[in-house]
């Protein structure tokens, strides 16, 4: 085969570890995902009031972002093979948990501990940055996340129709059920099936643990800074969770915060720690990156992929509150949304490659900035085919955004890649909490203008902030020579 195509129909080489890990992750979104198209089911059944079916969206994507960083660091260091199948099992067991959830207060434990799995995204992205050269990691990547990524629409296709032919009040039970059987099979057969490398490749490690490693001063404080965000957004849901649906009393809200900004000092600890070549300002020349980049990709996959768990979550509902459409029509028409997936990510990836990867982030987060500025237009009067085609507009720019943003992330230092994909992927996560959490206080159309202005910040930042990645990186092999890597 060509190194400048792809051939999808083969399954060898790294065609085949790219078809085995888009599964993988595809399998996992649709376990992350299985509760959003059966909410309407789950509502009725359960008894449960408006808020408390928002409240269990917010908590699906909560704990995905710690759990995005700290499993970008652990695939760094134990490798993608173990680390997804680990992540499959485990979630495909939570599956289970929250099928059989007899109250509210099961539901929504087990829908927290359900955000785990959507952490399976950034063991891919290292798997698939160690297969694929830097001419080829745009559409690699895009076509792992996208393909991928359909599994919240094959969940919202499916898991309805499923639900409701195998009985009316507990169907939803064994949807979720099959989802999760299906996560703990496939788990075993990714492990058994894959390697992390090709086959003579070495695999980069970091050389400490604990925390990215930086350049310099500056870099070091910009690091410091981006972590905020991430606990900030815990905290919000720690408010949520205490004052507004009382689940908790205050005084253990306040052990929370509390908690959270210990973990916050603990965590600059660590980076000091890590960084004493940054301080000292010792970073050897070829060991240099910019964090920069870093920062800016994080607040575009905010946008990107925040924009796609949000709009994801809340679809299903938005159609049949606003138009009176029924629960598995509702279904289906929010799963063209994630549908887009198939072609939208990869075409990101493949323009980043082909025709520069910071223009093609530029105009995506415009398009994005400019469809949901016209979602927020929308009424109960508007045709409803006309608003599936704004959304599936918006989904355009946004799948293709997030593909961008992943053509860039493995480029900028290979052996941190799960760290930096953690990190970002995080982001990602923090913005659907952040968008989740507005819509909770607003109508769906300031919903989506809120979301517009967001992305109109954003693209100010990567106009002004972001650089091509060019030339070559420099990785040390375990016996001190050096190894340079193509990233253009």
């Amino acid at each position: 085969m060509s190194e400048q195509q792809l051939n999808l129909l083969s399954f060898s080489g790294k065609i085949r570890t790219l078809h085995l890990t888009w599964f993988a992750f595809f399998i996992s979104f649709m376990v992350w995902f299985s509760h959003a198209p059966l909410m309407g089911i789950i509502r009725e059944t359960m008894h449960l009031s408006d808020q408390e079916v928002k409240l269990l969206l917010i908590l699906n994507v909560a704990l995905t972002i710690p759990a995005r960083i700290v499993v970008g660091m652990l695939v760094d260091k134990l490798g993608p093979r173990a680390m997804f199948s680990v992540i499959l099992i485990v979630g495909g067991i939570v599956a289970f948990g929250f099928a059989l959830a007899q109250d509210y207060q099961q539901l929504a434990i087990a829908r927290f501990l359900s955000g785990f799995v959507g952490a399976g995204f950034v063991v891919g992205i290292r798997m698939i940055g160690e297969w694929f050269p830097a001419r080829q990691t745009g559409v690699a990547q895009g076509i792992y996340g996208g393909w991928g990524n359909f599994g919240s629409a094959g969940a919202a296709m499916l898991l309805p129709s499923i639900a409701l032919y195998l009985g009316e009040e507990n169907g939803w039970r064994y949807a979720i059920s099959i989802t999760g059987l299906i996560a703990i099979v496939y788990g075993g057969i990714y492990f058994f099936s894959v390697s992390n490398t090709p086959k003579g490749s070495t695999y980069f490690r970091p050389k400490k643990t604990g925390a990215m490693e930086v350049s310099s001063k500056g870099d070091l404080l910009l690091y410091i800074l981006m972590n905020i965000p991430m606990y900030l957004a815990l905290a919000i849901l720690t408010w949520k969770l205490s004052g507004q649906m009382h689940m908790f009393h205050d005084n253990i809200a306040y052990l929370i915060y509390a908690g959270l900004t210990g973990l916050y000092a603990f965590q600059v600890w660590k980076i000091i720690q890590v960084n004493t070549e940054a301080l000292n300002g010792t970073v050897a020349e070829l060991q240099r990156y910019s964090f920069r980049q870093v920062a800016v990709l994080d607040l575009a996959y905010m946008v990107t992929f925040g924009t796609e768990i949000a709009m994801v979550s809340m679809l299903p509902l938005f159609y049949i509150d606003t138009f009176g459409v029924e629960p598995v029509m509702a279904g289906i028409l929010a799963g063209i949304y994630p549908m887009i997936n198939l072609f939208a990510r990869p075409a990101g990836g493949w323009f980043s490659d082909k025709i520069g990867r910071k223009v093609t982030l530029s105009i995506v987060t415009a398009g994005i900035a400019g469809s949901f500025l016209l979602l927020g237009q929308v009424t109960a009067d508007w045709n409803l085919w006309l608003v599936v085609c704004a959304t599936i507009l918006g989904g355009i720019f946004s799948k293709a955004g997030s593909g961008a943003v992943y053509a860039i992330v493995p480029l900028i230092k290979r052996r941190m890649t799960g760290q930096i994909a953690g990190m970002t992927g995080a982001y990602g996560n923090v913005g659907g909490l952040i968008f989740l959490t507005v819509l909770s206080f607003v109508s769906s159309a300031a919903f989506f203008t809120f979301i517009a202005c967001t992305a109109g910040l954003v693209f100010f930042a990567v106009i002004v902030l972001l650089e091509e990645p060019r030339g070559q990186t420099a990785e040390v092999l375990p016996d001190g020579t050096v190894q340079m890597i193509d990233v253009d």
